[in-house]
């Protein structure tokens, strides 16, 4: 018996779960630690992650509007610390803020979406909750003309950047992950229900033979006994028709479909944007100090991640990362919230602005 003990012990050693090795990771991912039987439970993705989705059902140019849904699945897994957060396959379902139908001067469509919740393939499900930010976003571009009648096909791949941590439930993660399958490799079909308009010949010209002029005959003269002469006068000439020409028919060229739409990544525009702000109390902004009183904040393009220049009398005196972030509504009134730092200073955290349905947020 005393022999028998260790030899059971190491069975039961080598049948330990992968669901409990991936719970060990995850656990590790959290920063957090295992004590005897108690095992975290949670895992946060932090802000900033980007989720590559790929589009499952397509947007329609005719149809597509603001509170339209947005089906999807990722196309690419997210891990951290050697643990999967996110498997490939998984179900997003999203929602359309505003869209920007190309036009004949600019064959570009722009979408701004947020995201509702998370199916992974246990059933699992996490609600993303929007207020006061929505927990994840997205601003895709794509390079699309008036005549495509899909606007954002079947297997477009774009970015969902993460606003807000999202904690995850561990132990479900690791089932969803023993569940899902790899998705299979190649592109999608095309919704587009576009066919090619073949060319026509058109018709050759119809020409009608005209008549042939006649040379006419010239007079005849008849002598007479006495010297006198009797003239028959001939006949004139004639000039005929010509050719009557009936015109054809013109062919007509084919007609292709236009290229696919096509997703532009990273696509940051040319517009710059600036917004004002008023600071009351001394704050930080990426170790520079403000003083009280107003200050501009510009920053170039519509891309989730920004560089911004803070100013004051027209003067760049700091530079700062930061992510957009949208409100679930537009904001009532500026805002400067800040954060408290190891040494008792502030630094901003976050400016929002009267009027308009954005954060700006410093990591």
């Amino acid at each position: 018996m005393r022999l028998l003990a260790p030899a059971v012990l190491l069975i039961l050693g080598g049948l330990v779960s992968p669901e409990a090795s991936l719970s060990k990771g995850a656990t590790q991912a959290a920063g957090q630690t295992t004590t005897g039987a108690s095992v975290a439970r949670t895992i946060t993705i932090p802000p900033g992650t980007k989720v590559t989705l790929a589009l499952t059902s397509p947007i329609w140019a005719k149809t597509v509007k603001a509170g339209d849904p947005v089906y999807a699945l990722t196309s690419f897994p997210v891990a951290m610390n050697e643990t999967m957060l996110i498997p490939p396959g998984t179900y997003v379902l999203g929602q359309i803020d505003s869209v920007t139908k190309p036009g004949w001067m600019s064959p570009r469509a722009q979408f701004q979406m947020h995201f509702i919740k998370i199916i992974f393939a246990n059933g699992y499900t996490l609600q993303l909750a929007d207020a006061p930010v929505q927990a994840a976003t997205a601003t895709v571009h794509v390079e699309v003309t008036a005549r495509n009648d899909v606007l954002l096909d079947n297997g477009g791949q774009f970015d969902m950047t993460v606003q807000t941590p999202l904690a995850l439930d561990a132990n479900r993660i690791a089932d969803a992950v023993r569940r899902s399958r790899p998705l299979s490799i190649g592109p999608a079909p095309s919704a587009s229900l576009c066919h090619l308009i073949p060319a026509t010949p058109g018709t050759p010209d119809t020409v009608i033979r005209g008549t042939p002029g006649t040379p006419g005959t010239p007079p005849v003269v008849i002598p007479g006994p006495d010297g006198t002469s009797t003239t028959i006068p001939g006949t004139p000439p004639t000039p005929g028709t010509p050719d009557t020409i009936i015109p054809g028919t013109p062919g007509t060229p084919a007609i292709p479909c236009p290229a696919p739409p096509a997703v532009i990544p990273g696509l940051s525009g040319p517009q710059v944007h600036r917004q004002s702000f008023q600071v009351a109390d001394e704050v930080q902004v990426s170790g520079k100090k403000l003083s009280s009183g107003r200050y501009e904040v510009t920053w170039l393009g519509t891309a989730t991640e920004v560089q911004l220049e803070v100013l004051t009398r027209g003067k760049v005196i700091a530079l700062a990362p930061a992510r957009i972030g949208l409100l679930a509504e537009k904001s009532h009134a500026d805002k400067v919230v800040t954060r408290r730092n190891a040494d008792g200073s502030n630094s901003i955290a976050s400016l929002e602005f009267a009027g308009e349905s954005f954060v700006l947020i410093f990591d």
